[in-house]
């Protein structure tokens, strides 16, 4: 089989499928005849050939996909014109202090935040597959230990954990990662995430990240925001968190 073919072969494979497609699996289109490094070039040549569409392929955590690029949301929006779900700041603090912190306990985050979490957001953030537990530390009650997946990396549009900033405080943390599910050019503006909405009126990714910084809660204290209107598909908020009105960081990109 020449370049030209197995090229073609491997670009069908990936615009048909629904996942990222790793390169262990890809190798089985070929019989495992071809090998990992001779794959990863044949990828590399695809992605230049791809260039200049409007889609492109890209290596997320869990393989290979194709995917639209951040340009073409404005346009597939139309056709799609769907609201995300929207989540608290008080889920956005704990998933950044797992995705920073991690493994951490319900007893670590709680020690970062100053305020108790409410089993819901850990259930939320579990349901929505960007965490899960994955052992118990030694200690007193043997608390479990939380981590994010592949699933979290995907809908960030990352292929590691090395790609999140590196930031220190929990707040810029958050903020971070805010950052990262609006797109903002700041944070990763390659990303192709879905875009922050406010309650009332629709915020530049930059402005309510910007927000989120000036309202981020003093230690011990409840962040009590005026709570905007919650979606359907949202789980009850905490007692003593408030609604920031944070989207979910669903991905915008659109499989071909």
């Amino acid at each position: 089989m020449n370049t030209a073919d197995a090229k073609r072969v491997l670009e069908t494979a990936l615009i048909c499928s629904q996942q990222p497609l790793p390169v262990r699996e890809l190798r089985v289109l070929f019989n495992d005849e071809l090998g990992a490094d001779t794959i990863k070039m044949l990828l590399d040549d695809l992605q230049h050939d791809w260039t200049q569409r409007g889609v492109e392929l890209v290596c997320v955590a869990s393989g290979w996909r194709f995917q639209s690029r951040p340009q073409m949301r404005e346009y597939l929006d139309r056709l799609h014109p769907e609201k995300p779900p929207r989540y608290t700041r008080a889920a956005m603090e704990t998933l950044a202090i797992i995705a920073y912190r991690q493994p951490v306990t319900r007893g670590d985050m709680e020690d970062i935040r100053g305020v108790t979490i409410n089993t819901q957001i850990l259930k939320q953030l579990e349901d929505r597959g960007w965490v899960e537990v994955i052992g118990h530390r030694e200690a007193p009650g043997r608390p479990a230990l939380y981590a994010t997946t592949r699933q979290f990396l995907d809908d960030l549009g990352l292929a590691s954990l090395d790609q999140l900033p590196m930031l220190e405080e929990p707040s810029q943390q958050m903020v971070a990662l805010a950052g990262l599910a609006g797109g903002d050019d700041g944070a990763q503006g390659a990303l192709a995430i879905e875009a922050p909405a406010d309650a009332d009126a629709g915020l530049a990714p930059a402005n309510e990240a910007a927000i989120l910084a000036q309202d981020a809660p003093m230690p011990g204290t409840d962040d009590a925001a005026a709570p905007a209107v919650p979606d359907p598909t949202d789980t009850p908020a905490v007692a003593g968190d408030a609604d920031t009105g944070v989207s979910e960081p669903a991905p915008l990109t659109r499989r071909a």
